[in-house]
């Protein structure tokens, strides 16, 4: 199993760097008043890959924020909680 997942990530990388070496040509990536930036293809697919990760990742983060703060409230009620009665055997709680 595990060299199956090896062979399978080598053939996504040769997919991928086939497709580097295809859009390898210059691109204009036109912004306000007139700037250009130029580079291959690949860098602004790259780029804005990456751009796309982080913002996902800062979208969610507020939100694991919530859960952390939570979760440690549910935390410290617990500790603070009077000790129940634990039931070992069902049997016991049918003798009550």
């Amino acid at each position: 199993m595990r060299y199956l997942l090896r062979i399978i990530e080598l053939v996504l990388l040769v997919l991928l760097i086939a497709v580097t070496v295809q859009n390898s040509h210059q691109v204009d990536f036109k912004l306000f008043f007139g700037q250009v930036w130029s580079a291959p293809l690949i860098v602004f697919l790259l780029v804005f890959f990456i751009a796309g990760a982080a913002v996902g990742l800062l979208a969610t983060l507020s939100y694991y924020l919530r859960l952390r703060r939570q979760l440690s409230l549910l935390k410290k009620e617990l500790r603070n909680r009077p000790p129940s009665r634990v039931i070992h055997d069902p049997s016991d709680a049918l003798a009550d």
